[in-house]
């Protein structure tokens, strides 16, 4: 019995230090929570001072932006407002300066109205003034003539109607004279031409020039970019190039010769020359145009010095000089 006693005391024992270490636990925990529930509400305090504190410095800040936005939106708009005051007081400036302006002209055209008004009424009075000046000579004309003043109308217009007569005479065979001059000239060479042109047997032999060219390359260096210098060369020249697939050669063909002679020249210079281009073109035709020039003038002079003929025009020279490129 006395180990049956001891086991439940033991086991009261064991009981209450369980109760006791169950409440003593329960008292530890409760502390603990208090503890951490504390210090939550004081973090969530300072989350909360933090935060208010944050939305005071925005509020300061988007304040302080509104303030500096409502200033600069201030600013520009005073700066319009006295860009636009600026402009309307010379704008009123003009205005009245114009106006001022207009009311000056209006001053001198009356001023001028008035002048002419009284140079009008002074006319008017010349006017009559002559009339009564001419109606006392027509007077004093029939006095002394014998003549009224129809008779002396017819006897004038008579006159004067056979002396236009004889100078109109005079002047339609002047004009005769100069179109028959130069009907003769504008027929012959439209006759030359024309026979040149008609030679059907030979007519493009005499009519094209062949430019030989240093390779075929250089046929794509003449054409130039869509064309540009080709269409250059003929636009200068008044002449046709002909470009097929003969090897290295350029056919030039017009029926002037002077100018087909010309655009020869020009191209084998600029063959030469290596530097196609529009300007370089321009330049070498002009080049070309003043050596052809000279030729026909040292060839006239050599005509008129083998001829023995003296005193000639100098467009007669010319026109002698151009013969050395006819064909017929």
């Amino acid at each position: 019995m006395p180990s049956t006693g001891w086991i439940i005391g033991a086991f009261l024992v064991i009981v209450v230090l369980f109760i006791i270490g169950f409440v003593l636990g329960i008292n530890y925990r409760k502390r603990v929570a208090e503890k951490e529930m504390s210090s939550a509400e004081e973090e969530a305090k300072r989350i909360i001072n933090e935060g208010i504190k944050s939305a005071e410095n925005k509020k300061r800040e988007a304040l302080l932006e509104a303030k500096e936005e409502i200033h600069k939106n201030r600013s520009e708009l005073e700066r319009e407002v006295r860009e636009r005051r600026s402009e309307l007081s010379k704008q009123e400036r003009r205005l009245q300066q114009k106006e001022e302006n207009l009311d000056k002209k209006t001053d001198h055209l009356d001023k001028k109205t008035e002048a002419l008004n009284e140079k009008m009424a002074a006319v008017e009075a010349q006017k009559e003034e002559v009339a009564k000046i001419k109606r006392g000579q027509m007077e004093m004309l029939e006095k002394i003539s014998g003549y009224s003043i129809e008779e002396a109308k017819n006897y004038l217009i008579e006159n004067v109607r056979t002396e236009c007569t004889h100078e109109m005479a005079a002047a339609i065979k002047e004009v005769e004279a100069q179109y028959k001059e130069e009907s003769e000239s504008l027929a012959r060479e439209i006759i030359a031409t024309a026979i040149q042109r008609c030679a059907a047997d030979h007519a493009s032999e005499v009519t094209v020039s062949v430019v030989q060219l240093p390779n075929d390359e250089m046929k794509g260096r003449i054409i130039g970019r869509e064309g540009r210098n080709i269409r250059s060369i003929e636009q200068l020249t008044g002449c046709d190039l002909i470009i097929d697939d003969t090897p290295e050669t350029i056919t030039v063909s017009s029926f002037d010769p002077v100018r087909r002679e010309v655009a020869r020249i020009a191209l084998e210079k600029l063959i030469q020359d290596g530097r196609i281009h529009p300007a370089r073109i321009e330049e070498m035709v002009a080049k070309a145009q003043k050596e052809v020039n000279a030729t026909i003038k040292a060839e006239g002079e050599r005509a008129v010095f083998e001829t023995g003929v003296n005193g000639l025009h100098p467009e007669i020279i010319k026109l002698l000089g151009r013969m050395k490129y006819r064909t017929s």
